[in-house]
């Protein structure tokens, strides 16, 4: 038996696998109790300060930190994986504040917690949990870039966005990229940005049925634009 993820979302399946697109970005796959998030870039305010860039309010990671809580109380997830650039770069790893590394570990608390490299974060960091170049948890495999033809595929890397015509409204959100074979994650940390959908290397990377899920409070499912 698994626990039934209450939250909102959208159904699919994918290498016979059933999963669920969820509002907030995430990826639930209840046979598993897996939740999977993409592109934390925890520590981007620090990494952009640090670096001689803009002030941003460095609230970001907390932020991050806040949603992915909400998303692990309401699914119970008994395994969790980060699918790449969980960390702005290796050294706002090292300077995560204390009381943030300390949540960190307590929602890693009782649970499987992988962290996928990426190429922000292309090392080991000393958070806890196990550090994979890839995943493979048959019949998916987790890793951070995709990779060619492939079956059963979970990846980020590019934080896709997708824009609807609401009402003669455009609205733009962070989307999902779905297609027989693969699954496009958009980033799940608040301080990213996006490419949008119809960008030539995801139109090169996803098949011509691919839909796009756009996140929020009511995930919409479109044709992936191109």
């Amino acid at each position: 038996m698994f626990h039934v993820c209450r939250m909102n979302g959208y159904d699919f399946t994918i290498a016979g696998a059933a999963l669920k697109a969820l509002s907030s970005g995430a990826l639930w796959w209840p046979q598993e109790s897996l939740l999977v998030v993409s592109d934390l870039h925890l520590g981007k305010s620090e990494r952009i300060a640090r670096r001689g860039g803009a002030s941003l309010p460095p609230y970001d990671t907390r932020d991050t930190l806040t949603r992915l809580a909400a998303d692990l109380a309401l699914s119970h997830a008994r395994t969790v994986v980060c699918l790449g650039d969980s960390f702005d770069d290796l050294m706002s790893a090292d300077a995560l504040p204390e009381d943030e590394r300390q949540w960190i570990l307590r929602l890693q608390a009782g649970r499987r917690w992988v962290w996928i490299e990426g190429n922000h974060d292309p090392g080991p960091v000393d958070v806890g949990g196990t550090h994979l170049a890839e995943l493979p948890l048959a019949p998916l495999t987790f890793r951070h870039i995709a990779q060619g033809p492939a079956s059963g595929e979970i990846s980020g890397h590019y934080h896709p966005k997708a824009s609807i015509n609401a009402r003669g409204r455009i609205i733009t959100r962070a989307a999902f990229l779905i297609d027989s074979d693969r699954v496009i994650m958009p980033a799940y940390g608040t301080y990213t940005g996006g490419l949008r959908a119809q960008t030539p290397v995801l139109g090169a990377l996803m098949r011509d049925e691919a839909i796009a899920v756009l996140t929020g409070p009511v995930p919409v499912a479109v044709p992936m634009p191109r």
